[in-house]
């Protein structure tokens, strides 16, 4: 096992202002790097498929939302936790691709969805079946209780923040 440098950091703190409770870093600086380590190992396939950063967000997205795979820009903005803008721009990239199209809802001539190509359901399948694969192996040092109690503990921390304007 390889050194814990967040338990030296939180140490060399203790050690320099013993007056200050340090070990909320112990998680959420953990919580950072794991992030950032997971991101840079699971982006290879999306790379090797020539996507850039989110968008395979936005074809999973689609692919979720079923048959006709379709959502307007607001909804994937909901969905993914991005700004339209991003969704924008990401979605202008995939449609060079031919893996979406922008469509005109037949309800409301106003409306426009995203939806996703043949080419983009394909790409798509293929690669959450990679992702998942990956992210499987990655978490081989936890057994399935662990995973388990782990889900259930981010979900509880998730749940318990305060709103972002608080």
């Amino acid at each position: 096992m390889q050194a814990d440098p967040i338990a030296a950091i939180v140490e060399q703190w203790h050690r320099e202002r013993p007056d200050l409770d340090v070990s909320p870093m112990l998680v959420t600086s953990r919580l950072f790097r794991l992030v950032d380590d997971l991101d840079q190992r699971l982006r290879p396939p999306f790379a090797a498929a020539g996507l850039g950063n989110g968008d395979f967000d936005v074809l999973a997205a689609l692919r979720r939302s079923g048959d006709p795979y379709a959502l307007s820009a607001g909804e994937l903005s909901r969905t993914i936790l991005v700004t339209t803008g991003a969704i924008t721009k990401r979605v202008d990239r995939l449609a060079a691709r031919g893996l979406v199209v922008r469509t005109v809802s037949e309800a409301d001539s106003r409306g426009r969805f995203i939806t996703l190509t043949p080419e983009g359901v394909a790409l798509t399948d293929a690669l959450i079946a990679t992702h998942l694969a990956n992210q499987r192996r990655l978490l081989t040092g936890l057994d399935a209780d662990e995973q388990a109690q782990l889900a259930t503990l981010l979900t509880r921390l998730a749940g318990s923040l305060p709103p972002h304007d608080a």
